[in-house]
């Protein structure tokens, strides 16, 4: 609400206009460019899936999803980092039984 140049009551205080603030690189940190989107699929496409990703692949295939979690938290150290390679694959999996049928 605009401020009602008076002294008291609802608003007080002389109006003035908002600047709206700039962002700094470090509140940027961790959102996806464009640019590095392109660079990691066209990796991906290059270079296929690691070892351990093809065999959590198998595993989520044969519905063994405790077993699949416990090897990503192995390989990748974190539980958040397991979760978020865990939907990964999964997605993955999804498109190729799409791209299947």
């Amino acid at each position: 609400m605009a401020r009602s140049n008076l002294r008291y009551g609802l608003n007080p205080g002389h109006p003035t206009t908002a600047i709206p603030k700039t962002l700094k690189p470090s509140q940027r940190k961790g959102v996806l460019s464009t640019k590095t989107k392109f660079v990691r699929s066209v990796v991906r496409e290059v270079a296929g899936f690691s070892a351990y990703e093809r065999r959590v692949m198998e595993l989520l295939r044969n519905s063994k999803d405790k077993k699949a979690r416990k090897l990503t938290k192995k390989r990748l150290g974190t539980l958040l980092r397991s979760k978020r390679k865990l939907e990964e694959l999964q997605s993955i999996i999804q498109e190729s039984r799409r791209a299947g049928h």
